[in-house]
C-alpha cells in the first residue's frame, strides 16, 4: 500500500509519526531549558540576597555585642558607690535600713573613730521574701563618695571573718551578674596567689593585677592568669 493510499485511509506512515514525536521532545526539551535558564538566573539573584543578608546580619550583630557591653558598662559604672551586704537577717533594720547600717558598720568593720559613712540610700534587694531557713535578701547601699564605698572593702577584706550577731556578714561590690560571674572566675587563681603571698589585686571590670619582682603584670583572662 502506497503512502498516497495510508493518508487517505487516515493512517499517517511511521516515518512520519517519528518525525513528529521527535519535534515535540525537542520542544518540551526547549521549554525545559528555558525553565532551567530561569531558575538559574533565580538562583543566582537569590544567592546574592542572601549573601548580602548574611553579611548585613553579622553586621548587626557586632553591633548589637557592642551596644551590649557599653550598656553593661554604663550600669556597672552607675553602680560603682554600690556595696552589696549578705547576711544580716530579715527585719535586722527594723524599717530603716540607712539608719540601721550607719549605726552598725563603723563598729562591725573596725573603721577610725569619727568615719562618715555618708550612705545615699540603703534597701533591700528586689526579691521576694525568703521562706524561713534561706538565706537572707541583701542589703543593697549606695554611698556618696566612692573612697568610703572602697574603705569598707578593705576593712571587709582585711577582717576576714565579719560576725554580727551570729551571722556572718559578707560584703561585695554591686556589679551586674554578668560581670560578677567573670570576676568569680578569677577566685582560684586568687587563693594560690594568696597562699603564695603574691601582691595582686582585681580591677574593673575584670583585669587581674599581679605584682612579683616589682614586675606588673595584667591578665584579662583566667586563661591568661594560669599561664
Amino acid at each position: 500500500m502506497t503512502e498516497y493510499h495510508l493518508l487517505v485511509l487516515g493512517i499517517r506512515p511511521f516515518k512520519w509519526q517519528i518525525s513528529s514525536t521527535i519535534m515535540e521532545i525537542k520542544q518540551g526539551n526547549t521549554d525545559i531549558l528555558g525553565r532551567l535558564t530561569s531558575i538559574e538566573a533565580y538562583l543566582s539573584d537569590a544567592d546574592g540576597r542572601l549573601l548580602a543578608a548574611e553579611m548585613k546580619i553579622e553586621a548587626l550583630s557586632l553591633d548589637i555585642v557592642k551596644l551590649r557591653d557599653h550598656l553593661d558598662d554604663q550600669e556597672n559604672r552607675a553602680r560603682r558607690n554600690n556595696i552589696r551586704i549578705l547576711g544580716f537577717p530579715e527585719g535586722a533594720e527594723k524599717g530603716n535600713p540607712t539608719r540601721f547600717l550607719n549605726d552598725v558598720l563603723p563598729a562591725l568593720l573596725k573603721l577610725p573613730v569619727g568615719t562618715d559613712l555618708s550612705i545615699e540610700r540603703a534597701h533591700c534587694s528586689l526579691a521576694l521574701m525568703p521562706a524561713p531557713g534561706q538565706r537572707p535578701c541583701p542589703l543593697v547601699v549606695k554611698f556618696l563618695c566612692f573612697p568610703v564605698k572602697e574603705l569598707l572593702l578593705k576593712a571587709a577584706r582585711e577582717l576576714g571573718n565579719v560576725n554580727w550577731d551570729g551571722h556572718n556578714i559578707m560584703f561585695f561590690p554591686d556589679l551586674l551578674k554578668a560581670l560578677q560571674d567573670r570576676r568569680r572566675l578569677f577566685l582560684p587563681v586568687k587563693k594560690i596567689l594568696r597562699d603564695k603571698s603574691i601582691k595582686y589585686g582585681l580591677f574593673y571590670p575584670a583585669t587581674l593585677k599581679i605584682t612579683t619582682n616589682g614586675k606588673t603584670s595584667l591578665f584579662g583572662t583566667v586563661e591568661d592568669a594560669e599561664k
